[in-house]
């Protein structure tokens, strides 16, 4: 039903994104309204929304009569809708949701509960803006540092997955369940000793037990939420798990590991290899993808890994690169066969080159415009 702002009340289900003048959506379909998202819907003038007949909680809406006032809604301090009509750089924008995370983690560390309406507030509107992104979507390592990997690695993970659903087909609704999933992946990592969290070095084979705990911890903090697809919820369960039965922590293979979760296993194994870690050094893309290539038909998904590397190798083409052999050049093709060593064009004397054929070149990073 379609309503004006002052008929709304804390719980309204929106069935269609609410544009401001720009043009810029400033609430997404699906946003279960509170009185601060009320508020500002008041602030920008918004003459009508169209909700769900029922409330989050499955009672009836019944909208109450519409009273024009000229006194208008205390403005608030300050809100990510209101924010998100202003121009935000997309690295920025991304720093500030791993901001969200960091102070989420440490809530949820401390007994508070997942609050799915925070969550999707803070990873909804960074994920909108996959569509503005090239090759950066597989460089999102460049900003995080090895003492907060955690944080950036779920943020990055959740765009990653998010992408790379959108490039296999899924419906938005679906890529969107998919970008949940991959941020609340790792929230039983707060269920874990911040000990072995930080270790510099090897974990013990115990240790390595209570890490691998962590996707059940996670499962069990999401298993009730509203605002998270079954699927979604057993992705995050399932997201460690392998296709040869080698993974954790049920050890299920091939059609048992639920399809989001297989899409999820390729983008935490690329963005944890080519992050730096507290343990282990990053490594670089070409080589992430070398690992991916030879895990396609063991531990990951063939079809999900070929989608992964054709969506890179596609965004790669033409973009500059910085060789071990401290020489640049430009990337002019992939081999299918062989995407970790692509043939590169060099820049001081015109030269293409197989990497394939000169096996102690590699490529260490590509360089952005």
């Amino acid at each position: 039903m379609r309503v004006h702002p002052t008929q709304l009340v804390a719980g309204n289900v929106l069935l269609r994104d609410v544009k401001g003048k720009s043009g810029h959506p400033i609430m997404k379909e699906g946003t279960i309204l509170t009185n601060e998202h009320i508020t500002v819907l008041h602030k920008f003038l918004i003459e009508s929304v169209e909700v769900s007949n029922r409330l989050e909680n499955g009672e009836a809406f019944i909208a109450k009569e519409h009273v024009k006032s000229k006194e208008q809604p205390k403005p608030v301090e300050r809100n990510i809708y209101l924010e998100a009509e202003e121009s935000r750089s997309f690295p920025a924008h991304y720093l500030e949701v791993v901001r969200d995370y960091k102070q989420f983690f440490a809530d949820w560390n401390n007994g508070v509960p997942i609050d799915m309406v925070k969550v999707r507030q803070s990873i909804l509107p960074l994920l909108e803006r996959i569509g503005e992104l090239d090759m950066e979507i597989f460089t999102l390592h460049q900003y995080g540092a090895a003492e907060d990997y955690i944080y950036h690695h779920s943020v990055a993970v959740s765009l990653l997955a998010a992408f790379l659903g959108k490039e296999l087909g899924y419906r938005k609704g679906e890529w969107i369940q998919l970008g949940v999933a991959g941020y609340l992946a790792d929230a039983g990592m707060t269920r874990i000793d911040s000990d072995i969290l930080t270790k510099g070095g090897p974990l013990t084979e115990q240790q390595v037990q209570d890490m691998r705990n962590h996707s059940t911890y996670s499962y069990r903090m999401v298993e009730n939420l509203t605002g998270l697809s079954k699927t979604g919820k057993i992705a995050i369960l399932q997201h460690h798990e392998r296709m040869d039965g080698s993974g954790y922590p049920l050890g299920i293979r091939n059609e048992q590991i639920n399809t989001f979760a297989r899409i999820l296993a390729v983008c935490d194994t690329y963005h944890a290899m080519t992050s730096d870690r507290m343990f282990k050094a990053k490594q670089s893309i070409f080589k992430a993808l070398d690992e991916l290539f030879q895990e396609r038909y063991t531990k990951l998904d063939l079809e999900i890994v070929h989608s992964f590397i054709e969506s890179l190798a596609k965004r790669a083409v033409g973009k500059t690169v910085h060789l071990t052999n401290h020489k640049t050049g430009e990337i002019v093709y992939f081999d299918d066969d062989h995407p970790a060593s692509p043939l590169v064009k060099l820049h001081e004397t015109g030269e293409i080159i197989s990497l394939q054929m000169n096996p102690e070149l590699q490529i260490e990073e590509i360089i952005l415009d």
